[in-house]
């Protein structure tokens, strides 16, 4: 019964470690309707203005008809350029959907498996490891190995390549001095970013500020304040007075807080930051999904006597150096230390044998499987053997413990 209880699978766990699976698409989907909307209310507003004032303009005889001849090519020009635009957006929307029937696909699937024994639990476990790496090595910057992962598994349309791309542009391109992409993100993204009440345009703003002043043009500096920064007057009023301070200062200065706003480290926070509200804004977990699950299993694994045995002794018996001859994965040098901080599992269950008995090597086993295994080995009355490492021992030398 116990067996079957561990063996069961629990689809609401596998759901909220797969959220971000079917929130992303979501989020894109939303983000390309608004902007195709955006584009039909923009160009069809232009079309029909100028419509109207041609017209108008016909009829009263003020315009040339050589003039009503170019504007309707304009308009027609116009009408052209939106049917792209939303060609784009609907072949864009038709990629999304695809997306999230797939990945609805992959997740139904485990609904039809009921424990780990089953045979197919396996190869759907081993595809959503691929979607964890891929996942890992696109938020690293590994994207051409990424991709590569990606197509030999063939489930492109599991994974987020083309997002993870497009951030990860941005962030190096921020790296290297240029805040460019990111302001052209920002603007992309300004009702969102306003909701989230992002400090990240003004950031931008303030480095290119910073960048006009260390570059010996302090006019230039001056203006770009007065258009870009001095909106933020009520919102960051502090902000705007320690960065209008630099006007008094040179690169070069030694005087704090300005020797910290001229430091090139800005661009690596800065960069950190847009990955940051990229994240939020999508909806995607902070940190790689691998680290959640590879977190969860330590967890679940650990127990106190991991990390005492390694920190009286690295070659107590059952908690060697190697994940092939030890028994337990965390005592292994491999894994002990990075399941150091992670806390140990709730467990609301015991499972543990009744009537355990401990040896002198400090193994503890239940009493009837003590006994049956002697039996097996046909051992002397009164002798017992150590399960895992055959020590043998007199019943004299055990002694009963139990579970506080």
């Amino acid at each position: 019964m116990s067996h079957h209880e561990a063996s069961k699978i629990n689809h609401e766990n596998h759901l909220y470690l797969d959220q971000p699976l079917l929130r992303l698409p979501y989020e894109l989907l939303r983000k390309n309707f608004r902007s195709a909307h955006f584009t039909f209310e923009k160009e069809s507003a232009s079309v029909k203005n100028l419509l109207k004032e041609t017209a108008t303009g016909s009829l009263n005889g003020k315009i040339p008809p050589e003039d009503v001849v170019k504007n309707l090519d304009a308009m027609l020009a116009r009408m052209r350029g939106m049917k792209r635009k939303l060609a784009a957006h609907a072949d864009e929307e038709a990629s999304l959907h695809r997306q999230v029937d797939a990945r609805a696909s992959h997740l139904r699937e485990v609904y039809d498996m009921y424990t780990v024994d089953d045979v197919r639990y396996e190869t759907w476990s081993r595809k959503r490891l691929d979607r964890l790496l891929v996942d890992y090595l696109l938020r690293n910057g590994f994207n051409a190995s990424a991709t590569a992962l990606a197509e030999q598994r063939g489930m492109q349309d599991l994974v987020d390549i083309d997002t993870f791309v497009a951030m990860d542009r941005i962030r190096k391109s921020l790296l290297e001095g240029s805040v460019q992409e990111a302001l052209g993100w920002c603007s992309d993204n300004k009702k969102e970013l306003r909701k989230m009440e992002s400090k990240l345009e003004f950031m931008l703003r303030c480095q290119q500020f910073i960048e006009l002043l260390r570059s010996g043009t302090p006019n230039k500096a001056i203006e770009h304040a007065k258009k870009f920064l001095a909106p933020y007057r009520e919102t960051y009023p502090d902000d705007v007075i320690k960065i209008a301070g630099l006007l008094a200062h040179r690169a070069d200065t030694t005087v704090e807080p300005y020797a910290t706003a001229y430091s090139p480290d800005r661009w690596a926070t800065l960069a950190e930051h847009f990955v940051e509200v990229h994240n939020q804004l999508l909806g995607l977990p902070p940190f790689p999904i691998l680290h959640t699950a590879l977190s969860s299993g330590l967890s679940a694994l650990k127990t106190p006597a991991c990390h005492a045995s390694h920190a009286t002794s690295g070659s107590q018996p059952g908690h060697g150096t190697s994940l092939i001859t030890n028994v337990c994965p965390i005592c292994s040098t491999e894994l002990n230390e990075l399941a150091r901080t992670v806390p140990y599992a709730h467990h609301s269950k015991s499972h543990v044998e009744h009537d355990l008995r401990l040896l002198p090597n400090n193994r503890a086993y239940g009493k009837a499987r003590l006994e049956e295994y002697a039996s097996k080995a046909g051992l002397p009355s009164g002798q017992i053997k150590d399960l895992v490492t055959g020590q043998q021992y007199a019943w004299g030398q055990t002694r009963k413990v139990f579970i506080t």
